[in-house]
């Protein structure tokens, strides 16, 4: 029963895609498309922590993850679809693959490196994640391989009109912070490699940018509850480091404007859209902003969703639509769709004109 009702839903998956992806081979493709190569973590993953050796708290690929929309886990951290699913849809392209994914080979219409638990410095959750820095060398062979194919025209034109999608930084304030550093120091090390990463981009022909800055870690489930040997940094901390960040990141945004011609970016202010939604739940047709709807103990803050976590037994809420928190640490897919309905009409739209 299970395997037929997945054969149905690919069956109308494939049927209702606006442009074809590898269902039916690449008849009938929009002959001008605007590429999307998104980078990352756990708001952007896709599904390529199932295709690394990694811990079970930086994978999802197991119900009821990914059950409301998908019909079964597909590695995404939520019920259904992300804010880069959602984008995509909105530029009538297919769903950007998982560059992990078995016997991807073309990436005419992009491909997501993003990593659950990614940090913008190599350090963070080393050896569990695709760092930042691999997600670069992923991008310069998939860049190399363009060029094969395409030529070195059709390739630069193809990066230079596509679209660049990244969520970073988040992951490298919820780690014990090196030791001696100010918050200056350190949020500066996160902010330099996110900007290294810009200019590498640009070298190879990117010119615009989608950017989400960090949504408000410390209102989570997770963090409203002490986790049993949690040595990261406080609510406080937390919060100290990610406003500093988000401050320092629209600083650094401006000035690139003006040093890199064509430079163009649009900026997500997930910060304020989740902090509305888990303060004033209602009034964005939620009941419930402050705990998960799949999990365990007060708020289900322990990440226990699924039961795949050393943790067999887990609550799951009757009706997800009406939470804000999926799991401990990630919104529900109505969250995200709410959210990229307000960035791409604000100005995320026009990056995606050809």
């Amino acid at each position: 029963m299970a395997s037929f009702r997945f054969q149905i839903y690919i069956l109308a998956f494939c049927a209702g895609l606006v442009i074809q992806s590898s269902c039916h081979g690449h008849s009938g493709l929009q002959k001008k498309h605007v590429a999307l190569f998104i980078f990352g973590d756990s708001l952007y993953d896709p599904g390529n922590n199932n295709y690394i050796n990694t811990s079970k708290g930086l994978q999802a690929n197991w119900l009821p993850y990914g059950e409301t929309f998908f019909r079964y886990p597909t590695g995404r951290f939520s019920n259904g679809r992300l804010i880069s699913d959602f984008i995509a849809e909105y530029a009538k392209l297919p769903f950007i693959p998982a560059y992990l994914q078995p016997g991807l080979k073309d990436y005419t219409y992009g491909v997501n490196f993003a990593s659950a638990g990614a940090g913008a410095l190599v350090e963070t959750f080393q050896g569990f994640v695709i760092d930042l820095k691999t997600q670069r060398s992923q991008f310069k062979k998939v860049e190399k391989q363009l060029r094969q194919k395409l030529g070195e025209v059709e390739a630069y034109t193809l990066l230079s009109k596509a679209v660049y999608l990244i969520s970073i930084g988040i992951n490298d304030y919820s780690i014990p912070l090196a030791t001696n550093t100010s918050h200056e120091e350190y949020v500066g090390w996160v902010i330099g490699n996110l900007t290294s990463w810009i200019e590498d981009v640009y070298k190879k022909g990117g010119r615009k940018f989608g950017f989400s800055n960090l949504g408000p870690y410390a209102s989570t489930p997770s963090m409203r509850v002490i986790q049993p040997g949690n040595t990261g940094p406080s609510r406080e901390e937390i919060t100290a480091l990610e406003n500093l960040h988000n401050r320092l990141v629209s600083k650094v945004l401006k000035k690139l404007k003006k040093e890199l011609q064509g430079f163009k970016y649009s900026m997500l202010n997930l910060y304020t859209y989740a902090k509305e939604r888990i303060n004033h739940p209602s009034k964005y047709g939620f009941k419930e902003g402050k705990a998960a709807c799949c999990g365990s103990g007060p708020y289900r803050a322990i990440n226990t969703c699924g039961g795949k976590r050393g943790v067999t037994e887990y609550e799951l809420c009757n009706n997800v639509t009406e939470y804000v928190f999926f799991d401990s640490a990630h919104a529900t897919e109505r969250v995200y769709e709410q959210v990229s309905k307000l960035w791409w009409s604000h100005n995320l739209k026009e990056l995606f004109e050809v």
